[in-house]
């Protein structure tokens, strides 16, 4: 998985780089299949918000999360991927059927 950090009106230092990378570690324990992400975290006068975009095959994710710290921000913002990666991978899972022929074959026995 690429992982693209980039901050507006930030300046994205190695700290910030590491916590991110961290926290985004935890989406990849649940689904291995990411293409692509990006990070955008943006700060404004008493608000810091954090964004992230998730590639996956055939849907791209985006979540976004405001704190008035930047640290919350990035955990409420996994927080909010995490659980959308859970609902895109319990919906994309197949279930395999049987048949109506082979379930009336079945019965008939």
């Amino acid at each position: 998985m690429s992982l693209t950090i980039t901050g507006r009106h930030l300046e994205i230092t190695p700290a910030i780089r590491e916590y991110v990378y961290t926290k985004t570690a935890r989406v990849l324990r649940h689904f291995d299949q990411v293409i692509d992400s990006q990070v955008m975290l943006s700060v404004q006068p008493l608000k810091h918000t954090a964004e992230m975009t998730v590639r996956l095959r055939g849907k791209d994710l985006h979540c976004e999360a405001s704190d008035d710290n930047l640290y919350a921000a990035i955990d409420l913002l996994v927080d909010k991927v995490d659980r959308q990666i859970i609902k895109y991978k319990s919906k994309a899972q197949t279930y395999a059927h049987e048949p109506p022929k082979r379930q009336a074959e079945m019965a008939s026995e």
